[in-house]
């Protein structure tokens, strides 16, 4: 006979990577947890054994403008000065908002379903935010934020129609935030080198495409002006030794670039393959993430959990459901035996 489903489905978790929660809400499932709940690389950037130096001293500010240099030059930016390091892009987001609101934005929105933070911290910087499903209604207003490609669906925009909303929201003096956490494995067109403007800004973001979100550093991509008012708003020494020490090899690695770009293509096309086998309806992703959408999504989350294999539902929408890769060899046979017994479970 099949599984008994929990009458009451579990509250989704917040955010991916949250293995406390999930052992309480799964208290008999196997150890070592499976975490496929984020959008993270599993395969970490190898980096070289990080100085004592960069733990023991506070950054040089030499250290974070030659990382400014080399990411200026790796995404795409018109210069080092359109450059801004933060811990984080979860940091930029309610600065930026504020920004706007400096400029007399009262109103923003978010193109949706999209990270559920940009609206949360905007909102919480003071503006009444609305999310739209049409990218053509952002231009009325003051602040606008559209993730290319996009979490958890990998919808790409176009890049001509975010240049054309860039320019409509700044004849009226607001600001256009493109989050880029995903570019490096989606296949959406940067807007980087088009931030001469001051009605753009562009984030990138280290951890996911690296592997390493515990190093937490992000970036914002803007006109100078707004460039050096985040750094003021961040104050000195925003981005640790180690943060910049290893985003500073990580950043002229090429040749790891691409083998792992070439890597993460094909171990998405074999979950793809695997959820395929298990009749699941995918519904997008990126090469970190696929995103399915079927009505058994909670009953496919709470099977999952009950064999130590988290991934990431949505409370505002019930039957979408995000995995994430696996990370060894151990891990797919795992997952691969899960959603198999789920399959036959399913049908009885």
């Amino acid at each position: 006979m099949g599984e008994t489903v929990p009458e009451k489905p579990q509250a989704a978790i917040r955010h991916g990577g949250n293995l406390g929660k999930a052992r309480l809400m799964f208290p008999e499932a196997p150890e070592p947890w499976i975490d496929l709940s984020t959008g993270i690389n599993p395969h970490s950037y190898p980096h070289s054994p990080i100085p004592a130096s960069a733990f023991a001293r506070l950054p040089e500010p030499g250290a974070a403008e030659e990382l400014k240099q080399l990411a200026a030059a790796h995404f795409g930016a018109p210069s080092a000065q359109h450059v801004t390091l933060s811990p984080g892009t979860q940091m930029l987001m309610p600065l930026l908002a504020q920004i706007a609101i400096n400029r007399g934005a009262q109103s923003g929105a978010v193109l949706s379903p999209a990270y559920a933070e940009h609206a949360r911290t905007a909102r919480m910087a003071g503006l009444t935010v609305t999310e739209v499903e049409n990218i053509n209604n952002l231009s009325a207003y003051g602040y606008a934020v559209v993730v290319n490609p996009n979490n958890p669906d990998g919808r790409i925009a176009d890049r001509e129609a975010l240049l054309a909303l860039a320019g409509a929201i700044g004849r009226k003096g607001g600001l256009l935030v493109v989050d880029e956490a995903f570019i490096e494995t989606g296949g959406a067109k940067s807007l980087a080198d088009a931030t001469n403007g001051d009605a753009l800004v562009v984030l990138r973001s280290f951890g996911k495409f690296y592997g390493m979100a515990g190093v937490r550093l992000g970036f914002a991509i803007a006109h100078p002006d707004i460039a050096a008012e985040l750094e003021a708003r961040l104050g000195p020494w925003a981005v640790s030794g180690p943060a910049l020490y290893i985003a500073t090899e990580a950043l002229a690695d090429r040749e790891w670039q691409s083998s792992m770009r070439l890597r993460l293509a094909e171990e998405a096309s074999r979950i793809n393959e695997l959820l395929e086998k298990t009749e699941l309806k995918i519904a997008g992703g990126t090469f970190l993430f696929t995103l399915v959408r079927d009505e058994r999504a909670r009953a496919l989350f709470d099977h999952l959990g009950r064999r130590g294999i988290l991934v990431r539902i949505f409370d505002e929408r019930p039957n979408d459901i995000r995995f994430g890769l696996p990370g060894s060899e151990a891990e797919w046979q795992r997952l691969e035996e899960a959603l198999q017994s789920f399959d036959h479970s399913s049908k009885v």
